[in-house]
Order: structure tokens, then C-alpha cells, then sequence
């Protein structure tokens, strides 16, 4: 494993507990102790950069948010790239919502907003442990560029959503209450692809760690893919490699067993 040069990490379920919400000690020393061995560490998140916070001191050498669709360096002020939804599939939905209205947060490049909050809203903030998304109507948000939406909805819902309203994007979950909606195609997938063009790594040099289903991407496209124990079985499935849960310090553990520590 010595030619391992760039890992790539999820925060909710991989790096931070859903328990804790923290990231745990065994964790601080494993990446202290790649960046000390001369491994770039990366986060690769559906949060947007605002809500890396949970983060605070760790310093990693860039971030790739918004499922790969918003991707800056290591100082979070250089864009390495971008992709914002399609005007028409955002002036589309929005039409939507007027008539079958259900919850769904926008997420320009600094902000979260919501058409409205529900129970499900709710549940879903106190869950990962970040702030209720900002009231907004989404008339006045999508006059923004938005990366990243997320409609509160079933998979059916889902399907027929980006079958009928929104085709030029596609939905991935890592949690059964909402989806990440993003432009096909553009995935944690393409953060990888961005970041390695960046800093001219080569992909079989990459590891990847992650939990839920916007992770299979990476898990399968990283030249060792490794899910967290408490991923679910699909995600697993997508993996080279399962080690011990989130909150059983699954990431030491897993730099231990392919000698990386």
C-alpha cells in the first residue's frame, strides 16, 4: 500500500458518527499520520462548504462537495470545478412544486434554502446534526447558480421526478428520507477525476472511504474502494474492502490491515 498517494473520505457515517457527530480520536491520528507520510487526504461530501465545520482543524488538501458537482483546494477559495443544475430542470421543478408542493432544500454555492419545513425536514437536521435550511422561495434561490437539490421524497417519487421534470440530472441516497440531486453524470466519481488532474496524481493511487449510496461511485472508482461496516449491504457491495463501523474506529482500522500505519 505504499503507493497510495490520495485518500478520499464521506464525512456523515465515514469520518463523523452519527452518534457523536464528531470525528473520533483514532481517526485525528490516522490522517495526522498520513499527511506525515506524505498521503493528500480529501474530503468528498454531499454537505456544501459551509457545513464542513464539523471539520474545524483538520487540514486536508481539498474538498469535494456537493457530490463532485463544486470542488475547491485546499484553501476553499480556488475552484477546480464547478457544474450547477440546468436553469430548465430548476425553472421545471420549481413549476412543479406549485402544483404537488413537498419539501425540497436548494443548495446554491453558500447556502441552503427550503420552499418549507416539515416533520421530515426536521427529523432529517437533527439526524446529521446541522441547522434547518433557510425559508426561501425558490423562485427567488434558483436565480442563483444551485448545485445540489434535495427533494424529501420515496424512491417512486424520485423516479418520476427525474423521468418527467428533471432530465438532465439524477438522484443518489444516502439516507431513505431524501435524495441528493445532482447533473447526470456528476458524481464523488468526478470529484476524484477533478482533484487527481489538479495535483497530477494518477487514480491507481487513490483509496476511498464511504457509507452510503452516493459513495458507490467513488468506492468503485478509487483503486481501493473500502465501506464502512455500517454501509449498507449495496454499498458494500461496491467495495474492495469492508472495515469496522464509524463509530468502532473503521478508518484506523482499515489503514492498519493494508499496512498504511
Amino acid at each position: 500500500m505504499n503507493r497510495i498517494k490520495a485518500v478520499f473520505f464521506d464525512i456523515d457515517g465515514t469520518l463523523v458518527s452519527f452518534k457523536t457527530h464528531r470525528v473520533s480520536p483514532s481517526t485525528l491520528a490516522a490522517l495526522d499520520a498520513l499527511r506525515a507520510g506524505g498521503v493528500k487526504i480529501f474530503v468528498a461530501t454531499g454537505r456544501m462548504l459551509p457545513m464542513i465545520d464539523v471539520l474545524d482543524g483538520i487540514p486536508f488538501d481539498g474538498y469535494i462537495t456537493y457530490n463532485g458537482a463544486y470542488c475547491v483546494d485546499a484553501t476553499c477559495r480556488n475552484v477546480i470545478y464547478e457544474c450547477p443544475v440546468p436553469q430548465e430542470d430548476l425553472e421545471a421543478l420549481v413549476h412543479h412544486l406549485e402544483k404537488d408542493p413537498f419539501p425540497v432544500a436548494f443548495m446554491p454555492e453558500d447556502a441552503i434554502t427550503i420552499n418549507f419545513v416539515d416533520d421530515t425536514v426536521r427529523e432529517v437536521a437533527r439526524f446529521i446534526d446541522v441547522p434547518l435550511p433557510r425559508l426561501e422561495d425558490p423562485r427567488e434561490t434558483i436565480r442563483r447558480k444551485v448545485f445540489q437539490f434535495s427533494p424529501y421524497v420515496n424512491d417512486e417519487k424520485m423516479r418520476c421526478l427525474e423521468q418527467h421534470v428533471i432530465p438532465h440530472c439524477e438522484a443518489s441516497r444516502w439516507m431513505p428520507l431524501f435524495a441528493d440531486v445532482n447533473v447526470r453524470g456528476v458524481s464523488k466519481q468526478t470529484g476524484i477525476d477533478r482533484m487527481l488532474e489538479h495535483y497530477g496524481l494518477n487514480l491507481g493511487e487513490t483509496m476511498a472511504f464511504g457509507d452510503g449510496g452516493n459513495d458507490i461511485p467513488m468506492l468503485r472508482h478509487a483503486a481501493v474502494g473500502i465501506a464502512m461496516d455500517n454501509a449498507a449491504d449495496h454499498v458494500k457491495a461496491a467495495a474492495d474492502h469492508i472495515t469496522a463501523s464509524v463509530d468502532d474506529d473503521g478508518i484506523e482500522q482499515a489503514f492498519r490491515h493494508f499496512g498504511m500505519l
